[in-house]
């Protein structure tokens, strides 16, 4: 069974993977505290039976604190397991077409290895986590670049706290675009608002593509924790893969596993 670990700056996303399928998933809270041993416990907690069957790991982490207390756990608790930790020289087989390469982060890459084996076609990935990726990819894998927005999450804080009047919402679809009530424009501003920031982004970039001789289908895929609140919404999002940077993780250790 591989084990994926994908470290994210709000959630940790664990992976259990059998025969090139998905068997298991669960989401836990990132501290960027965590010691080697709490995070040891807590997988292993996680993952119950399935604990002693891991005979191979696929991680990545865009927090630096915790990437540490990854490779110590990992050297401490499964010495004689198969890794992969997903940092420059590691075989990815994607072309980074960006200023530089160094500045990309792991799970930009790693996702844009699943779209582009998924799909085979140009793609455009949203990922909604703590900040709002757009990571745009070649019809032949290669990363083109993409766009940062702050998350849903991190602008209803900060309105919330900078506005007096205002506090925080629970998520959810009000009933119509136009709010009856304080909380109801929120829930607009919030659902209908990223959803036609993503699909005005999507538009531009799909135009650019066309212009510099990219040439047919734009596939464009949501993943992340935060995008159910917003797929259901947007015009141009067509898949909902919240599985992607773990499948990322499987292909890359298959590929560096061979």
């Amino acid at each position: 069974m591989l084990l994926t670990i994908d470290v994210g700056n709000t959630n940790i996303a664990l992976g259990l993977h059998t025969d090139g399928d998905l068997l298991r998933d669960w989401r836990m809270r990132t501290d960027a505290r965590i010691t080697a041993d709490e995070l040891a416990l807590t997988m292993r907690g996680l993952l119950g039976e399935h604990a002693d069957r891991v005979t191979g790991i696929s991680a990545l982490s865009t927090v630096p604190a915790v990437l540490r207390e990854l490779r110590v756990m990992l050297g401490r608790y499964h010495p004689r397991v198969p890794r992969v930790i997903v940092e420059p020289g590691v075989r990815t087989g994607v072309p980074l077409l960006v200023d530089n390469p160094k500045e990309v982060g792991a799970d930009r890459v790693i996702n844009t290895l699943a779209a582009h084996h998924l799909f085979s076609t140009a793609c455009v990935v949203v990922d909604f986590g703590t900040s709002t990726n757009i990571d745009v990819i070649s019809a032949k894998g290669e990363f083109l670049g993409g766009v940062f927005m702050p998350g849903i999450e991190i602008s209803v804080d900060a309105l919330a706290a900078r506005a007096a009047a205002l506090r925080k919402v629970e998520m959810v679809r009000p009933r119509s675009v136009i709010g009856k009530n304080t909380v109801e424009c929120l829930q607009s501003g919030i659902m209908f608002g990223f959803a036609g920031q993503v699909d005005g982004l999507v538009t531009r970039i799909s135009r650019e593509l066309e212009r510099t001789g990219h040439q047919g289908p734009v596939t464009v895929i949501a993943t992340g924790g935060l995008a159910p609140l917003v797929v259901d919404e947007s015009d141009t999002i067509q898949h909902h893969r919240p599985d992607l940077t773990l499948m990322g993780l499987r292909l890359v250790f298959e590929r560096n596993s061979r």
